[in-house]
């Protein structure tokens, strides 16, 4: 289980993960948010319990992205598959997500969606992973957006996969700071 919670004077955001069924309970005051957070454990195969409050919807949807990102890092297996991938058909859209959990963070998209291009930009920043999206289809920004969240569940799903390996060149990979 980890729990990651993020304070600021525009939001209040705490995220739990927990290795599971899909199970999830989420309250953000953004009820797209609330559908597509729940539509990514679903399809992750992780239980997500997440609370958050925020005084913009841009401000509530990046720390949002941020706090999960943060929660994905430190949930990783060492020996987790690293990899994911997934393309998901939902009427008229039709969207390709590819992950690597590898620590290095890019994302490349974008989504037809400001705010939710830029979830996906910050949770891949915070998660220390590297995000491709690629639109191949749609033109209903609920259902490209849909779409992206279910893939990128499915996709991490993959790649939460223990192995018992560390799938790099370079071994496990250790950074310690010291302040």
């Amino acid at each position: 289980m980890t729990t990651v919670a993020r304070e600021s004077r525009e939001t209040k955001v705490r995220i739990t993960l927990t290795a599971g069924t899909g199970a999830a309970q989420v309250a953000t005051t953004e009820p797209f948010l609330d559908h597509m957070l729940v539509a990514l454990a679903r399809y992750a195969g992780v239980d997500l319990v997440c609370e958050a409050t925020g005084d913009l919807p841009h401000h509530l949807i990046e720390d949002v992205a941020i706090t999960l990102g943060h929660a994905v890092a430190a949930f990783l297996p060492a020996g987790c598959a690293r990899y994911g991938e997934r393309t998901v058909p939902m009427d008229d859209a039709l969207v390709q997500v590819v992950v690597d959990l590898g620590g290095r963070p890019y994302y490349r998209g974008p989504l037809p969606a400001p705010l939710y291009d830029h979830f996906f930009r910050s949770f891949a920043d915070h998660a220390r992973a590297t995000v491709h999206v690629r639109v191949l289809r749609g033109t209903d920004r609920h259902h490209v957006v849909e779409a992206a969240f279910k893939a990128l569940g499915l996709a991490l799903r993959e790649a939460f996969v223990e192995t018992g390996a560390v799938f790099s060149t370079k071994g496990a990979v250790r950074l310690d700071v010291t302040p």
